[in-house]
């Protein structure tokens, strides 16, 4: 039967720290060996689901980090104080 979106909802880490952690979880027991294949294809599964929502995140907060320069808006510079483009 297909996940709906209410499961996915349900399924969907709380913040993208408990999803990375979730994640390095799932590589190391899948790195020991110590799922059997179904288990694995499962984790494997979880694992893509968790990378997506990762992804996700990291484009949202991309999106969000802008400065106003002028009447200009570029994205934030980690280094403000040389002015320079990289």
């Amino acid at each position: 039967m297909p996940r709906t979106s209410a499961t996915a909802a349900a399924n969907a880490p709380a913040s993208f720290e408990q999803a990375m952690q979730e994640l390095e979880q799932l590589v190391a027991q899948m790195e020991a060996g110590e799922l059997p294949l179904e288990a694995s294809v499962a984790a494997y599964k979880r694992g893509s689901e968790l990378v997506k929502f990762c992804a996700a995140q990291l484009d949202k907060v991309d999106s969000q980090v802008k400065v106003l320069e002028g009447e200009m808006l570029k994205p934030f510079s980690a280094d403000p104080g040389t002015g320079e483009d990289d």
